[in-house]
């Protein structure tokens, strides 16, 4: 049966590291990537068995592939501080892990909790990341944001039971994210926008809307469902917006 690594990476995550680590200590190794955190996340940490590395953070993609470097084992399961894996799907993977992997990476799905609710429409229907995969023949793209999994061999698998994933810690928290992405989105997509305009800081926005209120059934989430819609309209009007003042200014936001 092949060993497993789990791995975490976080910066200043004392509100959810415990519950993220308490979630893996089942794993045959547990490895916290932090990105020299200024709060108590590495004390919290410190109480658990596990291997706390630090790094300091340039973007997603290289920060993920530089864990992937530290882990002992060739199977990876990647988790956010912000997520938890259940029993059933802890069983799930163990019995796969168990019975020599078909593919070489999986895909797991999302139970997402934004505001104190489970979001069950408003686009996050289906939202699912790759995380367990065979670090052997998998890497990830070089993306600040968004990262991608490059395969070597055809597709990921999926599997059946959801894990946690708790979005939204508190509304100054959310923000802080929010602009974070919406900065390393700018700097991902300005060198292949030529000129902003108009549609990008007004269609684009309302499209992204009325994609996740209307077509996407946010609706149905209620309040919530209008508030991530909204804020998913707002980060693309905040990602064009950063890309024209870094284009007029001649900068790369940090």
């Amino acid at each position: 049966m092949p060993r497993l690594s789990a791995i975490i990476i976080c910066r200043n995550e004392e509100k959810d590291i415990e519950g993220a680590i308490q979630s893996l200590l089942w794993a045959d190794e547990v490895l916290i990537v932090d990105s020299y955190s200024s709060d108590n996340t590495l004390t919290i940490a410190g109480n658990y068995p596990v291997k706390i590395l630090q790094h300091a953070f340039e973007n997603y993609s290289r920060q993920r592939n530089w864990a992937l470097d530290q882990a002992t084992y060739d199977w990876v399961l990647m988790l956010d501080a912000d997520e938890r894996i259940t029993p059933q799907l802890q069983h799930e993977i163990q019995r796969l892990l168990e019975n020599s992997p078909a593919n070489s990476a999986y895909t797991i799905f999302r139970s997402n909790f934004f505001m104190g609710q489970q979001v069950r429409y408003s686009g996050w229907q289906n939202d699912g990341v790759v995380r367990l995969f065979d670090k052997s023949r998998n890497r990830y793209s070089d993306k600040n944001v968004h990262e991608e999994l490059i395969m070597q061999d055809g597709k990921p698998g999926k599997l059946k039971h959801k894990m946690l994933h708790y979005t939204y810690r508190s509304l100054p928290h959310y923000l802080d994210k929010w602009n974070t992405y919406s900065t390393l989105s700018a700097n991902d997509k300005a060198k292949r926008t030529k000129k902003v305009s108009l549609y990008h800081l007004m269609l684009k926005p309302s499209f992204r809307f009325f994609r996740h209120y209307i077509f996407k059934l946010g609706i149905l989430d209620g309040k919530v469902g209008f508030v991530i819609s909204y804020l998913s309209a707002s980060s693309i009007f905040m990602r064009y917006l950063k890309i024209w003042r870094m284009q007029q200014e001649n900068i790369t936001l940090k």
